[in-house]
C-alpha cells in the first residue's frame, strides 16, 4: 500500500509541468487498477468544473451545484458515485492549504476496492494540487483549463495579482470572490500570514478597464513592498499612498481597508483608507463595524494614516464588501444596503468561509435583477477560530 502511494508521489514530482494528468493517470491505472482518471479545475466564476485536457477538448464542464464532482468540491470530502457494471467513480477534492482548485475523478472496479484505497487516493489528490500550483509557473495549461470564457486583459491582470481564493489555518478560514469573474478591473484582495500574524487587505478600485487594473497593481505591489520590508500597516499605507500619488498626482486614487491580526490574541490593528466595509456576525447578530474614515491612497501628497484597534473573538465571522455590493441598485432603484446584506449573511451562516462569497454574490444577482453587474463586486469572508 505504502509503496504504491510513494510511486504515485514520485511520478507527480518528476513529471513535466504539462504532464501531471498523464503521470497521475498512468500510476493510478497501474497501481490502483483505475479504469479512467480525469482532472477538473474550478472556473473563475466558481460555477463549473472545467476538464483539463489537450485540444480538442473531449469532456464537457461539470456543474458545481448539481453534480457528484461538485458535491466533493463543495463539501471538501471524497464522494463515491456508484455506476453500472460494478464500477464506482470516486471524486476527490484537489485542495492546497484550503485553496480549492478542483476535483480528481477516478473510476475504479468495485466499491470494496475503492473503500480500501480511498485514503491514499485523497492524499494523491492533495499532492497533485501542490504540483499544479508549482507547475503554473512553467505552463499555461491549468490556467487555460479554468476558463469558461475569455478573460479581459484587466481581469487577467487582477487574477494574477491574487494570493488565492481561500485559505485555511488552525486560527482562521478565509474565502473570497470577485464579480464579474471574467471582466473584473479594479477590486482586489490580498493576504499574507506568518507564524503569529495575518495581514488582510481589501481594495475597492477606481475607474474602469486597464487603467483601473494598473492602478490596483501599483497600489498592491507598493503595499507588499512595504509589508515585506517589515513596516507597520500605517507606514505601509503611507508609502503606498506616496507611490500612487507620485504616479497619478491625485487624478486617480484607491480605497483600501487594511487589517493586521495577532493570531494568538485576536487583537486587530486596522487602517481604513476609503470605502470597503466590514460586517461582523457574532453570536447570531450581524452589525457593521465602523472605522474612522481616512483618505484613499494617492488622493493627496504625504497623507498620514492612523491605526485603530479592535478585537475578534473565537466564533466571529467577518464579511468585507466593496461598494459594488452595498451600493448596487435593484431594477426599481433600491440600494442593496446593510439590511439586505445582513439578511444574506444570516442565511449563509452555516456555510464554510470558502463558500460564503459565492453565495452572497448569488444573492446580489437576485437583487440586481440581471446577471451582468455595472460595477466590480468583491466579498471576502473570514471565520475566526483563535488559538
Amino acid at each position: 500500500m505504502t509503496n504504491r502511494f510513494v510511486a504515485a508521489e514520485r511520478a507527480l514530482r518528476t513529471a513535466a509541468p504539462h504532464q501531471l494528468l498523464d503521470a497521475v493517470r498512468g500510476v493510478l491505472t497501474d497501481q490502483y487498477a483505475a479504469d479512467s482518471v480525469e482532472l477538473f479545475l474550478a472556473d473563475y466564476g466558481l460555477t463549473v468544473l472545467q476538464p483539463v485536457s489537450v485540444l480538442p477538448h473531449t469532456l464537457q464542464p461539470v456543474s458545481v451545484p448539481n453534480s457528484p464532482a461538485g458535491r466533493a468540491f463543495g463539501a471538501q470530502e471524497p464522494y463515491v458515485e456508484v455506476l453500472s457494471g460494478d464500477l464506482v467513480r470516486v471524486h476527490l477534492p484537489v485542495t492546497v492549504r484550503g485553496d480549492r482548485l478542483g476535483v480528481l475523478t477516478v473510476t475504479l472496479p468495485g466499491a470494496e476496492h475503492a473503500d480500501g484505497c480511498l485514503g491514499e487516493l485523497a492524499e494523491i489528490a492533495e499532492v497533485l494540487g501542490h504540483e499544479v500550483v508549482v507547475a503554473e509557473r512553467d505552463t499555461d495549461l491549468y490556467l487555460q483549463a479554468r476558463r469558461r470564457d475569455r478573460l479581459t486583459l484587466a481581469a487577467e491582470m487582477q487574477w494574477q495579482l491574487l494570493p488565492g481564493r481561500s485559505c485555511t489555518r488552525p486560527e482562521y478560514e478565509l474565502g473570497a470572490q470577485l464579480e464579474p469573474a471574467y471582466g473584473i478591473f479594479g477590486d482586489n484582495f490580498d493576504w499574507s500570514a506568518t507564524a503569529d500574524r495575518l495581514s488582510l487587505y481589501v481594495t475597492n478600485g477606481m475607474g474602469e478597464g486597464i487603467e483601473a487594473s494598473l492602478l490596483t497593481n501599483l497600489a498592491i505591489n507598493a503595499l507588499r513592498n512595504a509589508r515585506r520590508a517589515g513596516l507597520s500597516i500605517d507606514d505601509q499605507a503611507a508609502l503606498a499612498d506616496q507611490a500612487v500619488y507620485a504616479h497619478h498626482r491625485g487624478r486617480c486614487y484607491l480605497s483600501v481597508l487594511m487589517l493586521d491580526f495577532d493570531l494568538a490574541t485576536g487583537r486587530v490593528r486596522a487602517v481604513d483608507a476609503g470605502s470597503p466595509q466590514m460586517l461582523r456576525l457574532r453570536r447570531g447578530v450581524v452589525e457593521r463595524v465602523p472605522f474612522d474614515a481616512q483618505l484613499p491612497l494617492g488622493m493627496f501628497e504625504e497623507t498620514d494614516y492612523v491605526v485603530q484597534e479592535l478585537r475578534v473573538e473565537p466564533g466571529d465571522r467577518l464579511i468585507f464588501v466593496s461598494d459594488g455590493v452595498y451600493d448596487v441598485a435593484s431594477p426599481g432603484g433600491e440600494a442593496y444596503g446593510d439590511a439586505a446584506l445582513a439578511r444574506a449573511i444570516q442565511s449563509t451562516r452555516l456555510l464554510p468561509a470558502a463558500e460564503v462569497p459565492r453565495a452572497l454574490l448569488r444573492e446580489l444577482t437576485g437583487h440586481r435583477g440581471r446577471s451582468a453587474p455595472d460595477d466590480d463586486a468583491l466579498v471576502v469572508c473570514l471565520d475566526w477560530r483563535g488559538r
